[in-house]
């Protein structure tokens, strides 16, 4: 068999087999094994990498992207940078339309058909059509944790130029049947700046324990500024950090880490570090952690 002559350069990504065709190119080339066949009417170059990621896998189904078609839900939050639920959940890729348009049915793909409202994606991304965010966070409201939820909105807020009134007219606008996105935004804050503590305040808040303040900036007696502080109860000069490392790593940014820490301490306050394994289950021992500490500084539970 005679090897397969050179595709032009505008195949030279993931491509339709329509637009192979539009370019004069036969369907005997496109069997060829020089070519993957990601979905059903898609050829991507088998020299390519594979698809690991939900951005490449997001390229590699875009070809087959009809007219009023984009990425939807959880897709659309994790192409924008929005933390989604932790292992084992599995990202899927989503794909919506509004009506009259239809939905996708390819295998692998979750399709849905959407109430006819406005368009709000925008290809301004990667090139190619994706949910608002505000719309998108609303969508995973219909399978996500309250904690999960809580997490991206708590992103969505700080990292881009959402505001928590753009989610909460969402959710008076198109409804929220699980009741969940209200509650998502009773304990969503501004100022979170990573998942992780999110979940820590979360769990502390569940505890029975005050609320902190996020991203307290500590200063010292002339005013000068010491270490801002994720968490932090300024009345008991009690800070709370989630420490996710599994292993020190990076030895230099460990070394500053426990710096900082003295920092704190010489201040006056008890740094709390929190490591994952005090957030097994449910976060038990890192809310007698923190408990434990705010008693010694003279915090007194409600009666």
């Amino acid at each position: 068999m005679h090897e397969p002559y050179a595709l032009p350069d505008d195949l030279a990504g993931p491509f339709s087999v329509r637009d192979a065709a539009a370019l004069g190119i036969g369907p005997e080339r496109l069997r060829r094994q020089d070519l993957r066949r990601p979905y059903p009417g898609v050829r991507v170059r088998a020299s390519l990498p594979p698809a690991d990621t939900l951005r490449d896998q997001v390229r590699e189904y875009s070809p087959r992207l009809r007219p009023g078609q984009f990425f939807s839900h959880e897709t659309a939050l994790a192409l924008y940078g929005v933390p989604t639920p932790p292992w084992p959940h599995r990202t899927a890729i989503h794909v919506s339309a509004y009506r009259p348009a239809r939905e996708p049915r390819t295998p692998g793909i979750v399709g849905h058909r959407l109430q006819h409202r406005e368009p709000a994606w925008s290809d301004d991304l990667l090139g190619i059509p994706i949910e608002s965010p505000v719309r998108a966070w609303r969508q995973a409201g219909m399978t996500w944790r309250l904690d999960d939820l809580v997490a991206a909105a708590d992103h969505l807020l700080f990292a881009s130029p959402v505001a928590i009134e753009d989610l909460r007219s969402e959710v008076e606008t198109m409804g929220d049947p699980r009741g969940i996105l209200r509650a998502a935004l009773v304990l969503t804050r501004v100022g979170v700046r990573s998942p992780r503590e999110s979940t820590l305040r979360l769990v502390l808040a569940r505890g029975g324990l005050p609320e902190p303040e996020i991203n307290w900036i500590l200063r010292d007696e002339h005013g000068m500024p010491v270490a801002e502080l994720d968490l932090a109860f300024p009345r008991w000069r009690v800070c709370p950090e989630y420490d996710g490392r599994v292993h020190e790593l990076d030895g230099g940014q460990f070394a500053r880490d426990v710096d900082r820490w003295d920092r704190i301490r010489r201040e006056g306050w008890e740094h709390v570090r929190i490591m994952r394994h005090h957030m097994r289950g449910g976060g038990a021992e890192a809310v007698r952690r923190v408990r434990d500490a705010l008693l010694r500084a003279g915090w007194r539970p409600p009666q």
